[in-house]
């Protein structure tokens, strides 16, 4: 089911974003000095837009985009979306105090589903197994903006075993009723649609696989 929910980039994101990926993608296939200056300086300029228009440090920024390998593709971030009862599972980062669904960045070789499992276990003490992919999202189409690309992919997971667990990145770890989920999210990493979509999924089997 096509979200249409999804946020418009900042025109000058979408160049930063795009400059930078040509520089990332040109540096790898360069066959000499003089182009890797070429995209080196393509690197400059992506992080002269970024700073103009954000409060972050540019070398760090620069520093970050060099540091970057290559051929340029979105990361991957996994969640899962975990019933009891339903009341949905939300963690709680330390780092923010926001509340989201329990998740995480792919590393690479894993398998999506197997990735969303392992988060699920690591973050909040419960095993799971993964049913059904709620949605694919353009992650970055929401405030506050981030700098790299990236896609969501929110896995539907049924309850094996286990307790709620704290771990070293989540400081609690509840189940919540669709009108006491809290508002406060932990940056991009959950928003109000995300838990529409879970209870949506959770609700109704036949529901189609929602995609920006």
């Amino acid at each position: 089911m096509k979200d249409t929910g999804a946020k418009k980039l900042p025109r000058w994101l979408e160049w930063a974003r795009e400059i930078q990926a040509l520089a990332q993608t040109g540096t790898r296939y360069a066959s000499n000095e003089f182009q890797r200056l070429r995209y080196r300086r393509l690197s400059e300029v992506a992080t002269e837009i970024v700073s103009e228009h954000a409060d972050v440090d540019r070398e760090a920024l620069l520093h970050t985009f060099h540091d970057q390998r290559g051929y340029a593709t979105p990361k991957v971030d996994v969640r899962g979306a975990v019933f009891s009862e339903d009341r949905l599972l939300l963690v709680q980062e330390r780092a923010d105090g926001g509340w989201t669904l329990p998740g995480g960045w792919a590393d690479v070789g894993d398998v999506p589903s197997e990735a969303a499992e392992r988060e699920v276990w690591e973050e909040a003490g419960f095993r799971v197994k993964a049913s059904k992919v709620i949605g694919v999202y353009d992650t970055n189409r929401a405030d506050p903006m981030e700098l790299f690309h990236a896609f969501k992919l929110i896995f539907l997971c049924d309850l094996v075993s286990g307790t709620a667990t704290p771990s070293l990145e989540t400081s609690r770890v509840e189940f919540f009723a669709r009108d006491a989920v809290p508002t406060e999210f932990s940056g991009q990493r959950t928003g109000p649609r995300h838990i529409e979509h879970a209870f949506a999924a959770h609700e109704d089997p036949g529901v189609p696989t929602f995609f920006d």
